[in-house]
């Protein structure tokens, strides 16, 4: 599967906010949103949720793991994601990382399922690794600043093009987004210049008092 960039996905993880309605709402500004600025929004929902929030809104799952259908317990699977109606999976996010040939093989599943992969990698070296296997999306997140108020492109800018140039050098086909930390317009504005083709953000959406508002916000700094 093909998506048009910029994107904009909003990682719900397990906060407490997302227990009870709040995901169906932050679902329903997204196609909200979608529908007045033509700019692809993607909800990765907790696992439980992933069938309901895909018939709103494009949803892709939090994590996969690298198996076909089989005597896997607890495991989330790229067949079961894509019968789910998901588009994609994260895969390899800071907090469940994977040995770098789980992350292969989770990239081939969803080539072959047909999804999107995004993964993610905690800085450029690894980016540029990781692009060698063909991913659909690398996203950029050093740790450190993951659910703080300062953005991976104001803080360290060098990091994303730095990442945007080791993907373009192992892969034909890999788009560079920028995480962590992203929460206001020019933040994004400056990730897009930087050379990236989206956005993966969570608390600064998850946790905000105006959900329509900080979503609007980013998108508009990818016009």
């Amino acid at each position: 599967m093909t998506l048009h960039t910029p994107l904009l996905i909003v990682n719900l993880k397990e906060y407490d906010e997302v227990l009870g309605d709040r995901p169906v709402t932050i679902a329903k500004v997204a196609r909200k949103l979608f529908d007045k600025y033509k700019i692809n929004i993607l909800i990765a929902p907790p696992d439980p949720m992933i069938d309901n929030i895909s018939k709103i809104v494009l949803t892709v799952s939090q994590h996969i793991e690298p198996y076909e259908p089989g005597a896997h317990t607890g495991a989330l699977l790229a067949k079961e994601v894509k019968e789910l109606g998901a588009v994609g999976s994260i895969i390899n996010h800071s907090e469940k990382r994977m040995p770098a040939e789980d992350v292969k093989k989770c990239i081939d599943l969803c080539r072959e399922y047909d999804l999107v992969s995004i993964v993610c990698a905690q800085n450029s070296k690894e980016a540029g690794e990781l692009a060698k296997f063909n991913p659909d999306f690398i996203a950029i997140e050093p740790p450190e600043l993951i659910g703080g108020d300062i953005s991976v492109s104001t803080a360290e800018p060098e990091i994303i093009t730095n990442s945007v140039n080791e993907v373009k050098r192992n892969s034909l086909r890999t788009n560079v987004l920028c995480g962590a930390g992203v929460k206001t317009r020019e933040d994004v504005k400056k990730a897009i210049e930087l050379g990236a083709k989206g956005i993966l953000v969570a608390s600064g959406v998850v946790k905000s008092s105006n959900i329509e508002k900080s979503i609007e916000e980013l998108v508009k700094g990818m016009r």
